[in-house]
């Protein structure tokens, strides 16, 4: 103990030598910190996922200093213009090592965990594979997959009382959506919608929920050590005896293993003259130059198939179910989607076709406009962290009042300075979204009663979602057509509710994404069980 107590004395010194040595942001309101041991990190992380948020940016604005272990301070920001500042300073503003150690724990030195010269040149390499035309070029297998959904459930219903069911999402969402990465990214079948038991798929879902829920003490010892030196965080999630670091490292080990094998596979089949235009061909075609610096090493060409897996599945799936609880309270809302399906599918039927394409996904004004909505109010990561790595001037969108009574309408941060990048505060910002922002009204992308704002972020609906800037999810696209097409599949075949009671105790959890759990029931882990009752034919 004495070691702890040594070690946890010089934190405290370094923490008090950097609190003088900054610019101060001490005059920026905020709330008080519980306590100066864990700030306000306990309100921030065991509530539910933006409640603290939402609260905070109701009270003090859109900057807000909150306090973070041992008395740090970080800035909690909604502002567009600040947040359009952070995403187009390039890499001066940086994830921080501990959070980009934690991605490399997750999925190798990939994109996620990339930074600067590396990260730009990751990204180029990837681009062309996540283009437009190849996200269309995948919505047959999208719709291979979401019609089989459908025909599991109605199999369901046939064998319950005909009339109606539950089912469990995000896990089932999880099982498909996973089998569709491997089909549409690297033409590999891990085979979950048939409960083939592929070595690979049980390793994807047991990284993530190892190190996902957040307790106090888990908070308080990363909080720690997110103030160690890089060399020293490195070490731990290397070396520590830690089980849930433990259980990643060595699922890891076997990602990467099948990773190898993939890669193998794929670069023997191009030598034959099979031409794939699965994502990782063409990422092994456009990683073939001989210079370094415009072409991936090995381990990070199989970190790519990490990230694509494990990004690629349960974000949607948590989406997909996040969505479909909205509509389990909004049935009229899943009535004009119907109509809006039934109109598209009459018009595909009339010039002959028997399947939607990318221009009747595109002309579903409705159906976007809900998917937008849910976008907005449940983004699946509630918040990213960055650090400067230079003083800077944050513009603000608002003038602020601070606590000693003085407007600004630039913010002074200094080198080192941790931001806490509300996408959840942004996506409910009143002036962005319109005075309802926390009410589920698709009608609003709609009935241009959203404000007209003069800054625009993200890649998609000015929404925060996506992220923006280089760091964008660049497989947003896929996402988008992979989301409607199981969406319209299963709102055209069935309608959804669920229990009064047990959706009341639904609640958004804080953890590495934010998926659905019931109060009363977190030990289950990540549910949402939902009825569903089969569309009858008009």
């Amino acid at each position: 103990m004495t070691a702890v107590y040594a070690t946890s004395a010089a934190l405290a010194l370094y923490t008090v030598y950097r609190f003088w040595a900054r610019i101060s942001i001490t005059d920026v309101p905020g709330p008080a910190p519980e306590s100066f041991l864990l700030g306000n990190v306990l309100e921030a992380q065991l509530g539910q996922a933006g409640e603290a948020d939402f609260k905070w940016q109701e009270q003090y604005g859109h900057v807000v200093r909150v306090k973070g272990i041992l008395g740090t301070d970080r800035l909690l920001i909604s502002d567009p213009k600040a947040l359009q500042h952070v995403f187009n300073c390039g890499y001066n503003m940086r994830k921080q090592g501990f959070r980009r150690e934690i991605m490399k724990l997750l999925g190798g030195p990939g994109l996620a965990w990339a930074e600067g010269e590396t990260h730009r040149r990751q990204r180029n390499i990837n681009s062309p594979a996540f283009g437009v035309g190849q996200a269309r070029s995948c919505i047959p297998v999208f719709a291979k997959y979401a019609s089989k959904m459908s025909a599991q459930w109605k199999e369901k219903l046939a064998e319950s009382d005909g009339e109606s069911t539950v089912v469990k999402t995000p896990n089932y969402f999880t099982r498909f959506f996973l089998d569709v990465i491997g089909e549409a990214a690297f033409d590999y079948h891990f085979g979950t919608t048939d409960n083939e038991d592929d070595p690979f798929a049980k390793v994807l879902s047991s990284v993530a929920p190892a190190l996902s829920v957040p307790t106090r003490t888990g908070l308080l010892i990363f909080g720690l050590i997110e103030l160690l030196p890089l060399f020293l965080i490195q070490l731990f999630m290397q070396y520590a005896p830690v089980r849930a670091l433990r259980n990643s490292r060595r699922s890891t080990a076997t990602a990467v293993a099948f990773a190898k094998t993939l890669v193998s596979q794929k670069e023997e089949a191009l030598l034959a003259g099979k031409d794939k235009r699965d994502i990782l061909s063409l990422l092994i075609k456009a990683n073939t130059s001989n210079d370094p610096g415009k072409s991936l090493t090995e381990n990070e060409l199989y970190a790519q198939i990490q990230t694509i897996t494990q990004g690629g599945h349960e974000t949607t799936a948590i989406t997909m179910s996040w969505t479909l609880w909205e509509l389990t309270k909004h049935p009229e809302v899943q009535a004009k989607m119907r109509e809006e399906i039934a109109e598209t599918e009459r018009a595909m039927g009339a010039r002959g076709d028997s399947e939607l394409n990318y221009t009747d996904l595109e002309a579903m004004p409705f159906t976007i406009a809900v998917m937008k909505e849910t976008l907005r109010i449940h983004p699946v990561s509630p918040n990213s962290m960055r650090e400067a790595t230079r003083d800077e001037v944050l513009p603000l969108s608002k003038p602020m009042i601070t606590k000693s009574g003085r407007t600004i309408t630039e913010l002074p941060i200094p080198k080192h300075q941790i931001l806490i990048l509300s996408i959840c505060g942004y996506n409910r910002n009143p002036d962005v979204f319109g005075a309802d922002p926390h009410v589920f009204r698709p009608e609003r992308w709609l009935d241009e009663s959203m404000p007209k704002v003069e800054t625009n972020l993200g890649v998609y609906g000015n929404l925060m979602t996506f992220g923006s800037g280089h760091r964008a999810c660049i497989g947003w696209r896929f996402a988008m057509y992979e989301y409607q097409t199981f969406l319209v599949e299963l709102v055209k075949n069935f309608e959804f509710s669920m229990d009064p009671e047990l959706s009341s105790r639904v609640r958004r959890q804080a953890s590495l994404g934010m998926p659905p759990f019931i109060a009363g029931e977190l030990h289950k882990g990540t549910q949402l069980p939902l009825t569903i009752t089969a569309v009858r034919a008009v």
